[in-house]
């Protein structure tokens, strides 16, 4: 087999080696003022990514010009996430270069793969969000969809996740701390972002219907742009992710300066800054939900003024931007896009109302991640009337449109009209972001199959009854350039010694594996890369937690954001419940099983911050019982990233996606880990079901209560200890008794309560059927039936590639063309 980077990269000739190692041998000279003999590893670092950058920023200017002359349509990705990951491999295997920067760099005694372990994760996002934003920009550029994502360049990313005692800690993240050799600051692009004031109401002026205001702030604000090229595969087509940063419009008050106070003369200039300081805030305080509100509507107007500008100057006025813009609303972060362009269209071009809705809402489109309540974003009318008080003018304008037009469709009940009202009545009223976003948009698309029909039914129901057709299913992928081909190079390599290049292209070869799925010789092969996977996962784990694992054990893999509704916690009672039932019988022959867990808990969320603590706790004590030994093992791996789930994912046995039936949006960890042979274990929920139905259900483990009987049984105020059976009874007890924290025995008593108690996540009503599949598992393990079924796992996640989502965003929602590979 040859090395697994060869099939990643065109030859490396000679030629192309000498002119690659002079490249980053003037960037070290020029750029660093180092020689060879004193540079550090970073200094390479720099100097490669530098060069890479070079070549990529070629084409980048080249493609970036094409849909200016061709007058073709480009699509505007906001999202306030972005979990991008390390660039340096994503771009070489992109470029084609990985082996001509390899064999360059070790003309010099340089190995590569050190530089890469050097390269910060951007962490620009919690999780599953920023991950899917990172694909759709690269299959976006993969497809030659000329495209712009928007974003906050923010300065400390996700923080860093210590576990400390068990304890998670968090700490500031500092990914631009050595500087970021990928990005070009716009200092010739930035923009002015209001706050506060007063409105004053001039109307039109005209008798043409434009409802215009002239807004006086009292605060302004700078957006500055960075722009960092992304390279699509083969490098055929280069897009922009522009990300803004915050800067005060006076940095120093030199009066106060003057004056000695030099705290005072700079804390505004802080204040302001602050913006783009750090990854979004808790909302859980006033002070927090303001940063938040102003970190939202900062890079959605920074970047609806830049796509206004940007079509002004090409075609002169705003009348046909839906004809040449398309901009999709990635969740509810940028739904304040809907009364921001209103106030471009009519306060700032003076557009006629109707002329200026039918513009707004010809552009958006708006894609709903979440069901949960607490998810769906609304922010209090005091807040956003202090804040930015035109926009609530413009909001209140919408809904009086709004439910008139529902009036007039014969919606007339008081409960229909505040059921869709963009206004939240009660106590305090308050702004639903999910409401604005679907009034202002032309399409809503869930990400799943289950998650778009429940979304009709639920969140949006009556909305949907007042202005049916806009609902569309777009059902997430992953880029197979990060989650097969850079993350199992070896498994790659196998893949296309067995099926040719053209499964690097064209996800859908992979359909071809099936008929290798009994291949004697196929299966050693895919079984020998699984294991080289899971050695290297073993030595990550000891190097990461001290802890020793067998590779030849079941690697049971959760790995996802720490949350009640995804229910690390079913999986820790069942860890808790096998162990008990092995210091039983532990002569029993026991299938090893390694109970692998990483994620990050917001830092608010005090119940999940306590699961990883008992996940902790509970592998302290599995771990170092001499009776279990490698039988079972727990381990938590810190500080979840992209590229820790690089390392994960390639050597992971079965994923663990067991959230609550009706909860989870899609998820993508799930096609991820299928897509590299991992069995998969879950409820019927998101993307779940459509996994089941690509790789048949006896390649799956389905368990579980469905959506409805969930919602039966929260509406019954269904109890845990109603559901509790003897098995589960016992593994609570232990935890309730303190048997996994002996130092202090109440600490997981409000678990174990709660679980006992009304039981919203339906971890208790689940636990039964979830152990009754884990042993399914366990007799499937050690089964050559295993293979096969890992095998058609490969071969059935061609539908998954964000390539193809992509492809039905250009066709059902922006009406833009794509290139085929």
């Amino acid at each position: 087999m040859p090395k697994p980077s060869n099939v990643l990269s065109h030859p490396a000739e000679s030629a192309d080696i000498a002119a690659f190692r002079a490249a980053v041998l003037d960037k070290l000279a020029y750029s660093f003022g180092k020689t060879p003999d004193v540079a550090s590893l970073n200094d390479w670092y720099m100097a490669t990514a530098l060069a890479l950058r070079d070549r990529i920023v070629a084409r980048w200017l080249k493609t970036g010009q094409r849909p200016d002359a061709e007058g073709r349509k480009r699509v505007y990705y906001l999202s306030i996430e972005y979990l991008l990951g390390q660039l340096l491999f994503d771009a070489l295997i992109n470029m084609r270069l990985l082996n001509v920067a390899r064999a360059a760099l070790a003309d010099l005694d340089v190995d590569i793969d050190q530089l890469r372990k050097l390269e910060p994760d951007a962490a620009l996002g919690n999780g599953g969000l920023g991950r899917l934003a990172a694909c759709y920009m690269d299959s976006m550029a993969a497809l030659a969809v000329p495209a712009y994502g928007y974003g906050i360049r923010y300065e400390n990313g996700l923080f860093v996740q210590q576990i400390r005692d068990g304890w998670q800690n968090e700490l500031p993240e500092r990914w631009l701390s050595l500087g970021n050799p990928w990005e070009f600051e716009r200092t010739d692009t930035e923009y002015s972002i209001c706050f506060g004031g007063s409105v004053e109401y001039v109307g039109d002026g005209h008798g043409n219907g434009t409802a215009r205001g002239l807004w006086y702030p009292d605060e302004r604000v700078l957006a500055v742009a960075y722009d960092t090229p992304i390279a699509g595969w083969r490098g055929r087509h280069v897009n922009t992710l522009r990300l803004w940063s915050a800067r005060a419009t006076t940095p120093v008050q030199l009066a106060a300066f003057n004056e000695g106070d030099l705290v005072g003369a700079t804390a505004p200039r802080a204040q302001v800054e602050a913006i783009s300081r750090v990854l979004y805030p808790s909302d859980a305080t006033a002070a927090g939900q303001e940063l938040r509100l102003r970190q939202e509507y900062f890079f959605t107007s920074a970047s609806l003024q830049d796509i206004t500008r940007r079509h002004l100057e090409q075609h002169g006025d705003l009348t046909s931007l839906p004809d040449h813009a398309a901009i999709q609303l990635n969740d509810t972060h940028p739904a304040i896009a809907v009364a921001e362009l209103m106030r471009i269209l009519v306060d700032e071009h003076e557009h006629a109302w109707d002329e200026a809705w039918r513009i707004t809402k010809g552009t958006l489109s708006y894609t709903n991640h979440t069901l949960l309540p607490e998810a769906l974003e609304s922010w209090p009318v005091p807040l956003l009337n202090r804040l930015l008080p035109r926009h609530m003018q413009i909001i209140y304008l919408i809904n009086k449109a709004h439910l008139d037009d529902a009036s007039a469709k014969g919606f007339v009940e008081p409960g229909m009209l505040a059921s869709i009202s963009l206004i939240q009545e009660g106590h305090e009223k308050r702004v639903r972001m999910g409401h604005l976003a679907f009034v202002g948009s032309h399409r809503i698309n869930g990400v799943s199959a289950l998650h778009t029909d429940l979304m009709q039914k639920t969140v949006f129901r009556d909305l949907n009854r007042a202005a049916p057709g806009r609902i569309v299913n777009v059902t997430n992928g992953i880029t197979f350039r990060r989650w097969l081909y850079e993350a199992n190079p070896s498994l790659t390599a196998l893949l296309v010694n067995t099926l040719g290049e053209r499964v690097l292209d064209d996800p859908a070869e992979l359909l071809r594996l099936k008929g290798f799925c009994d291949d004697a010789g196929f299966v050693e092969e895919y079984k020998a890369q699984r294991r080289r996977n899971k050695q290297a996962l073993a030595g990550r784990i000891h190097q990461l937690t001290g802890v020793r694992v067998d590779p030849t054990a079941l690697f049971d893999v959760q790995i996802k954001r720490i949350h009640e509704y995804k229910r690390q916690l079913l999986n820790i009672l069942e860890a808790v419940a096998v162990y008990l039932a092995i210091r039983r019988e532990p002569e029993r022959s026991w299938v090893p099983r390694v109970k692998l867990f990483a994620g990050k808990a917001a830092a608010s969320y005090e119940r999940a911050k306590l699961i990883i603590k008992l996940a902790g706790d509970v592998g302290q004590v599995i771990n170092n019982d001499p009776l279990v030994g490698d039988k079972l093992k727990v381990v938590f791996m810190p500080n979840y990233s992209v590229s820790l789930a690089q390392c994960i994912i390639p050597g992971s046995d079965l994923s663990e996606q067991i959230s609550t039936a009706g909860m989870e949006a899609s998820g993508t960890g799930n096609m991820k880990l299928a897509l590299n042979g991992a069995l998969t274990i879950g409820t019927l929920d998101g993307a779940n079901i459509e996994i089941r139905n690509e790789v048949g259900a006896d390649n799956i483990f389905i368990f579980g209560l469905t959506a409805e009987e969930i919602d039966d049984r929260r509406r019954a105020h269904f109890t845990g200890r109603q559901a509790a059976s003897p098995r589960l009874m016992e593994a609570i007890k232990s935890i309730d008794d303190g048997v996994f924290s002996p130092d202090q025995p109440d600490r997981f008593k409000p678990i174990a309560q709660a679980l006992l108690g009304y039981d919203h996540f339906m971890v208790a009503a689940d636990f039964d059927a979830y152990w009754d599949a884990q042993r399914k598992v366990d007799l499937a393990f050690v089964q050559p039936g295993w293979w096969r079924s890992s095998i058609l796992n490969t071969s059935r996640m061609g539908w998954f590639s964000s390539d193809r989502a992509i492809r039905e965003y250009a066709s059902e929602i922006w009406s833009v063309p794509v290139v085929e590979s």
